[in-house]
């Protein structure tokens, strides 16, 4: 299982693979079908196996098709739509891609920067089943006919880049049929299963934990076109799926509504709810667990690892509020914060294994930082502390950029976190690092207010200073109607005194 075209090929062709609220599904022969059809498309057009392609596509089944068929032949570039022009100019500039599919009639600021460079434009037209398409381009040209090996390049993003300039992170075919595997392993899927897609499929937790997964499965993922609080639940009765992956603000979101949609969650066939791509807060776990009633996995995940690194166990009572879980596919272990060693107790989490990345690209002072020898392997540094606790279960204490310096006194932003969100008001919290004078770094919070709650910024700092040391407190705590996010639903700590003018 060392290429994206092994995950799927073995699966039965009638099967459903590929789906969307409202629409008929693709079953995996159609998917394979589709696959040889790309490769034929993308070869006439002068694109070779080792090119790179750039996805520029609404979320929904087609941008899943897309990504999975197009990696079977060359190397996938998804990229948020929502970008600006010169946003995408940097991204295909720094990609160094070929070509670029936007759909069909598409004129927008991709389309320009795409022109900036003369890239092979290619249009794609959705038909029927959900995930089918035509493409078409005025290219013309000859590749020769390889297929990618499990050492050629599947997949390239790019880090968030909150602090500098984006990293360039390759994930060759082999690191996202490992992962693919891992995860299909923790979650015990299989064809019986079905996934609603809630995730942007230009981020890793949605490329690889919801689709590539589940077509390793050959289990079936209903492709929604985004998170939409409002028409969840609808979902959720329509598609009827076995489990859902999101960001711990989605599950926020879905819990505030919960309430008026009790009849729905009383039949939905839910076997496990998965959180990934930051920290779920102890209570949100207990309380989603309790609503649905299925256990809820929380998953430790990051680009560089072709998403999972940990994950909680499936079976139900065994989750830990507040942990990752136990390691899932690579090798974790806590590394030395300065030294390259390995060490015990608290320190920086490593992996090692098939699914991490082998390198920045074109960033050899990124990789002598973050990757190091030890033991034998070759271990990368997540820029994640925490520690393991005396069952084999991962917590962290936050990422090192992100943990606060008060004076001298380290604060970890997901322990205030955690203190915060058991306060009866709040639905919604972000700690953060506030620039001071003498301290260097004072302690700030963002909360917004459960629907109907009230509470002051004086009555959470009380609630909070009966609960934690004097100098965990937060001195500034902004109530909210919303908490600024990245473009992946995450709350984002590091610049978030700056957006809130308290830089």
């Amino acid at each position: 299982m060392h290429t994206v075209a092994n995950l799927i090929q073995r699966h039965p062709e009638s099967a459903h693979a590929i789906g969307a609220p409202g629409r008929s599904w693709m079953t995996y022969g159609q998917l394979n079908g589709l696959a040889r059809s790309v490769r034929s498309f993308l070869r006439a057009a002068g694109i070779g196996a080792k090119d790179r392609v750039a996805i520029v596509l609404p979320n929904g089944p087609e941008m899943a098709a897309a990504f999975v068929t197009v990696a079977q032949a060359a190397t996938t570039a998804p990229l948020n739509l929502a970008y600006k022009e010169d946003e995408f100019a940097f991204y295909l500039e720094d990609l160094k891609a070929r070509a670029i599919i936007v759909e069909a009639g598409y004129a927008g600021p991709a389309l320009a920067a795409a022109k900036r460079f003369n890239l092979i434009v290619i249009e794609l037209t959705a038909t029927d089943p959900a995930g089918m398409f035509t493409l078409s381009t005025e290219a013309k040209g000859s590749a020769p006919d390889t297929v990618p090996t499990a050492e050629d390049v599947a997949l390239i993003l790019h880090t968030s880049g909150t602090t500098s300039r984006p990293k360039i992170v390759p994930l060759l075919q082999s690191n996202v049929a490992a992962s693919a595997e891992n995860i299909r392993i923790s979650l015990a899927l299989t064809p019986e299963d079905c996934c609603l897609n809630v995730m942007p499929l230009f981020h890793i937790h949605g490329l690889v934990a919801a689709v590539s997964a589940s077509l390793a499965a050959g289990a079936s993922i209903s492709c929604t076109p985004g998170f939409d609080a409002l028409k969840f639940f609808g979902w959720l009765q329509e598609v009827d799926p076995t489990w859902y992956t999101a960001v711990p603000t989605m599950h926020q979101a879905i819990l505030a509504r919960a309430g008026r949609n009790a009849d729905i969650i009383k039949n939905a066939r839910l076997r496990f709810l998965r959180s990934s791509s930051s920290s779920l807060p102890g209570p949100v776990m207990i309380q989603l667990a309790e609503t649905f009633g299925a256990p809820v996995v929380e998953a430790y995940g990051m680009t560089e690892a072709a998403h999972q690194m940990c994950c909680n166990p499936l079976e139900p009572g065994r989750q830990k509020p507040g942990a990752v879980g136990l390691p899932a596919g690579p090798e974790v272990r806590i590394a030395h914060e300065i030294e390259n060693r390995l060490v015990t107790g608290v320190g920086e989490i490593a992996i090692s294994g098939p699914n991490v990345t082998p390198g920045y690209e074109g960033n050899p002072e990124a990789n002598a930082k973050n990757f190091f020898e030890a033991e034998g392997k070759r271990w990368f540094r997540t820029g994640d502390q925490g520690a393991f606790d005396a069952d084999g279960f991962l917590s962290l204490t936050g990422r090192l950029k992100e943990i606060i310096n008060r004076g001298g006194e380290k604060i970890s932003p997901l322990e205030v976190d955690g203190t915060l969100f058991e306060h009866p008001a709040i639905a919604q919290c972000v700690t953060f690092a506030i620039p001071h004078d003498k301290l260097g770094e004072e302690v700030g919070a963002a909360v917004v207010l459960k629907e109907g709650a009230s509470a002051s910024e004086r009555e959470i700092r009380d609630f909070a200073a009966e609960r934690l040391a004097a100098f965990k407190v937060p001195r500034k705590i902004l109530i909210l109607d919303e908490i600024p996010k990245g473009a992946t639903g995450k709350l984002q700590r590091i610049g978030l005194a700056e957006k809130l003018g308290l830089g």
